[in-house]
C-alpha cells in the first residue's frame, strides 16, 4: 500500500475477489505438480474456507468486515 499508493494490499484485494478463487487456482496449479501451489490450497482450505471465512461475501477473510483494520489510518504505522 505504501510502495504503490494503492487503497488496499494484496491480501484485501484477495478478500475482495474471494478466497475461492485463489485457491481454485492453486488446486489447479498443483494438479499441473506444482508443489509449493499445493501447499498454497492446502493452507487456504484448512484456514479459510474450511472456516467459512470466504472474504467480504462471508464477513470474513483476511480482514474482519465491517470496518477492516487496513481502514484504520494507523493501520501502517
Amino acid at each position: 500500500m505504501v510502495a504503490t499508493g494503492a487503497p488496499k494490499g494484496p491480501f484485501a484485494t484477495l478478500d475482495v475477489i474471494g478466497i475461492r478463487t485463489p485457491y481454485n487456482l492453486s488446486v489447479a496449479k498443483a494438479e499441473a505438480g506444482d508443489k509449493k501451489a499445493e501447499k498454497v490450497a492446502t493452507f487456504l482450505k484448512e484456514a479459510y474456507l474450511d472456516k467459512g471465512k470466504f472474504g467480504i461475501e462471508s464477513g470474513e477473510g483476511f480482514y474482519k468486515y465491517p470496518d477492516p483494520a487496513f481502514e484504520d489510518p494507523d493501520f501502517l504505522k
